[in-house]
């Protein structure tokens, strides 16, 4: 790779936060139903729906902050950066 090329994430390090919204979702979709399912009431249901998926992306937002990157990443890092 050459000075002047620009990084090209993989497949997966571009689909990362696309799985942690998605899971985050799914813990909301879950919450959600269960608060229909008891209630019925489904305004209750959405606004639980809301708030869980809000506190489960910032949950797992800083859950992956909080990840030390490894060698390989260490050097990604300092690739991109120029050093």
């Amino acid at each position: 790779m050459t000075q002047n090329s620009p990084h090209q994430p993989s497949r997966r390090d571009r689909l990362k936060p696309v799985e942690l919204v998605g899971i985050s979702g799914v813990l909301a979709l879950f919450v959600g139903l269960t608060v229909l399912l008891t209630t019925r009431d489904i305004v209750l249901s959405l606004i639980t729906l809301g708030i869980t998926f809000i506190v489960a992306l910032v949950f797992i937002a800083m859950l992956v902050l909080g990840i030390k990157p490894n060698a390989d990443e260490k050097s990604d890092i300092d690739e991109q950066n120029g050093h």
